[in-house]
């Protein structure tokens, strides 16, 4: 074990302050946690790649719509699914007014004054979509941990103290969901950057919004199943605890949550700059 981690190492990860992607390089990498059915314990090889400092922010998506007229699963569906204050764990309220504008439903206002907060109530086709026009793609679920990690073996980049997440991600704090939870500054998501980085320099890999990703599981082998890590803004300890570096996530490919969102990778070795 040890060999492989002073193999990963040994190129570590490179990024300035500015630089809006973190450079990962290729090597041996431990993921997955042992005893875990869907994420084992084990060691995957990776080629360089470039990953996003910070999630997709509404910002970066509506440049796409601007310059596209994209229209989104959840504007055309109307089946968005949002947290409504008095719905237990794992309910969610369907708003059809809700989207990417008005993530949370128009009676909790616009993303005017929110640009920097991850886009949500966006599909895994949609962001396919983006991806496509951006010239970046998701990471694949090894990329995603590999970066989120840091080399690192814990269920948590930091660590195990779990008192120590409230400085690094956004997520829930309350016992339960009747009642909404702001006690860290935020009900819904939080601008991105908002939290201290992991020791690779990259933001929000915890909390705020779960982050879509690329592949499948070895439980999975449906089409319209996809994939999603890291937790969000609604997750607790006390419900679901998906803000960790090993847990994976699934979700119908056409769902649009307002805790959902993305961040891109863009291939190390490309000259061409992404948008």
């Amino acid at each position: 074990m040890w060999l492989l981690l002073l193999y990963a190492w040994s190129g570590q990860a490179q990024s300035s302050v500015a630089a809006p992607y973190v450079v990962i390089p290729g090597g041996l990498y431990i993921v997955g946690k042992k005893g875990h059915g869907i994420n084992p314990y084990r060691t995957v090889k990776l080629s360089a790649f470039r990953i996003a400092r910070k999630e997709t922010t509404n910002t970066e998506f509506a440049a796409f719509v601007k310059a596209t007229g994209y229209i989104t699963d959840a504007e055309r569906r109307h089946d968005a699914l949002v947290y409504r204050p008095g719905l237990a764990e794992f309910e969610w309220h369907n708003d059809s007014t809700a989207n990417w504008r008005y993530p949370n439903g128009i009676t909790y206002g616009s993303i005017d004054h929110k640009m920097d907060h991850p886009v949500t109530c966006i599909s895994y086709q949609d962001i396919l979509a983006y991806c496509r026009w951006a010239g970046v793609r998701l990471p694949s679920l090894d990329e995603w941990e590999v970066a989120c990690r840091a080399c690192t073996t814990t269920d948590f980049s930091f660590g195990k103290d779990t008192s120590l997440l409230r400085q690094y991600a956004n997520t829930w704090h309350r016992t339960d969901h009747l009642v909404p939870d702001s006690s860290d500054g935020y009900l819904f998501t939080s601008p991105v950057g908002s939290f201290a980085a992991n020791p690779w320099g990259l933001y929000d890999m915890y909390g705020n919004v779960f982050e879509f990703c690329s592949g499948k599981t070895k439980l999975n082998h449906k089409p319209t199943v996809v994939h999603a890590r890291g937790g969000s803004w609604w997750c607790s300890p006390f419900s679901c605890h998906f803000f960790n570096s090993y847990d994976i996530g699934s979700v119908y490919h056409r769902a649009s949550f307002s805790n959902q969102g993305f961040r891109v990778v863009y291939p190390a070795g490309h000259n061409r700059a992404p948008r």
